[in-house]
């Protein structure tokens, strides 16, 4: 799944570009410009699915954009562990079972569903195959942003 949220901007009083997500309350910022708005708009996601998921509250769908409507995408690794705490949360296994299936440490688990640590692939593919799933990978074409010198 990719998690893909269709973003709102808007013109903000001073200046800037207020960008929203209807799909992830509370996931605002802005930038000096439309691409910088979208840029930091990653971080307004990646900042409110951490807090929604170390409250144990669910992560929204991504809703279809309307044509010709800007999206962000959560990066690859933070989709990934967004994927493992759904699963978790869809087969009722806790932080810490999911360690002992695993044989390690519950801090290890804890980790795994940081957003902001770097954890390894592997290890998400581990975690995933103990619960009887597996994270699948593809590209696909991106949508293309200005580069400013």
């Amino acid at each position: 799944m990719v998690f893909e949220y269709p973003a709102v901007l808007e013109p903000d009083d001073n200046d800037t570009v207020m960008v929203w997500f209807p799909d992830m309350p509370g996931a605002v910022t802005f930038g000096d410009d439309d691409d910088e708005a979208r840029a930091y708009g990653v971080g307004a996601l990646i900042t409110v699915t951490s807090a929604r998921m170390d409250s144990g509250k669910d992560i929204p769908e991504p809703s279809q954009p309307v044509t010709g409507q800007p999206t962000v995408t959560l990066p690859s690794l933070v989709a990934s562990k967004v994927l493992l705490y759904k699963t978790m949360r869809e087969e009722g296994i806790s932080k810490a079972k999911l360690a002992r299936l695993l044989g390690k440490a519950p801090n290890h688990v804890q980790r795994l569903l940081d957003v902001l640590h770097k954890s390894h692939h592997e290890q998400l593919d581990e975690a995933m195959a103990v619960l009887g799933r597996r994270l699948v990978v593809s590209a696909e074409p991106a949508p293309v942003m200005r580069r400013t010198a």
